[in-house]
């Protein structure tokens, strides 16, 4: 059984976190001019036992993530970068390493917390949209709001997405994209601090993916949240603002770029 004073302290320690608005931490002197640091990672490590064979998902990975950052992982298949963002997001724990949430160690946090973390902090983006089919997308954004502590009106998290004339439509009425886009009203209607995109294009074709980049771009520059978005697509790297990459479970590149393109502008 769950002991109330531990959840309630770990909601207190996220409350704690999110009172504290993105444009009052810009604004304050002491953060004026160098970046906020959201996430630290720090020699983190996973692996799997396959019967006797152990599978290093992911080796010695050190990271950082700042506010209001765009980073694009880049990997192939059995990379370890959906590991990572499962990590990264609460859904999975490492074998070794720790993880820090603003300076808080979120790999030492009891399950109560984590769950405090993922429903407060955390939204998530999935190549597969998993809408209600029998609700239309305002009502699949308002799932999350009727719960959410500070959430945006659904209305607004939808118009946000230039869908503010399908409020009432069915996810059968919608296209492929239409519905991704409903995902990330309700991934963003929360008013997460992360944003976490695994495959967001993976099943849609180039001009649609298009235009869900280009929603996301919308919502890490007019919103400020920190997005994190996993692709095995490199193409997509040119609209970030940072660039990693892993292989094999290690970290192979993480480098700035120096201009950020438009998601108009990608070609694949």
């Amino acid at each position: 059984m769950n002991n109330p004073q531990v959840v309630d302290s770990s909601v207190d320690v996220i409350t704690h976190i999110q009172q504290r608005p993105l444009v009052e931490m810009l604004d304050d002197p002491l953060d004026r001019g160098q970046h906020i640091e959201v996430l630290r990672i720090t020699d983190l490590s996973k692996f799997y036992m396959m019967g006797e064979v152990r599978v290093d998902a992911l080796k010695h990975i050190s990271l950082e993530f700042h506010a209001g950052e765009l980073a694009v992982l880049l990997g192939a298949s059995g990379s370890g970068k959906s590991t990572l963002l499962n990590i990264i997001g609460g859904l999975d724990v490492p074998s070794s390493g720790k993880l820090f949430f603003h300076g808080r160690e979120m790999t030492a946090a009891t399950e109560a917390e984590l769950t405090a973390y993922r429903r407060r902090s955390i939204g998530f983006v999935f190549q597969f949209y998993n809408l209600i089919s029998s609700l239309s997308a305002l009502e699949n954004v308002q799932l999350v709001t009727e719960i959410a502590d500070n959430p945006m009106p659904a209305e607004e998290a939808l118009r946000l997405v230039d869908l503010g004339h399908r409020l009432n439509h069915f996810p059968a009425q919608l296209s492929g994209g239409e519905q991704q886009r409903v995902a990330i009203a309700r991934a963003v209607a929360k008013r997460p601090e992360l944003l976490l995109c695994d495959e967001p294009t993976g099943a849609l074709d180039f001009q649609t993916g298009k235009l869900v980049l280009d929603v996301l771009e919308k919502v890490n520059r007019e919103l400020g949240t920190t997005t994190l978005v996993i692709t095995h697509n490199a193409s997509i790297a040119g609209m970030a603002d940072r660039v990693v990459r892993l292989r094999s479970g290690e970290l192979s590149e993480d480098r700035q770029n120096l201009t950020r393109m438009s998601p108009s502008e990608l070609v694949w």
